[in-house]
């Protein structure tokens, strides 16, 4: 069992950054994939990114790809996605995930994820 807190959203203006944090529960953070989902309204969620347990795999969606970076500190226990360039198109709730290591392709799934966070909101004007 893991338990996950984001945090670091807000309303910013399009073309700045932000990072979002999420800080998990338990000595165990280290056994998990972690992801990051995101809902905009009207709209079913949809993959962010997922990182590989050690932090050495990494994966996105098109639509953000070379904008955010996902990272992660085992020591701390936390996930990162650091945003930049961002448009109002990325105005959404920003979930983190965790879930078993599988095979890659599940990553972009959120049915895969077993643990989940509350989410934070993100909103971008333009």
């Amino acid at each position: 069992q893991v338990q996950l807190v984001e945090s670091g959203g807000g309303l910013v203006q399009a073309g700045v950054s932000l990072r979002l944090s999420c800080a998990a529960s338990g000595r165990t953070f280290s056994s998990y994939t972690m992801g990051w989902f995101r809902q905009a309204p009207g709209k079913e969620r949809e993959f962010v990114a997922a990182i590989s347990r050690s932090g050495d795999s990494t994966y996105y969606a098109d639509s953000v790809k070379g904008r955010f970076t996902i990272s992660r500190d085992n020591a701390k226990y936390t996930v990162y996605l650091q945003m930049n360039s961002l448009n109002p198109e990325d105005t959404a709730v920003y979930y983190c995930a965790a879930t078993v290591p599988l095979t890659p392709r599940y990553y972009y799934s959120e049915g895969m994820y077993n643990f989940w966070g509350q989410g934070t909101q993100v909103s971008v004007s333009s």
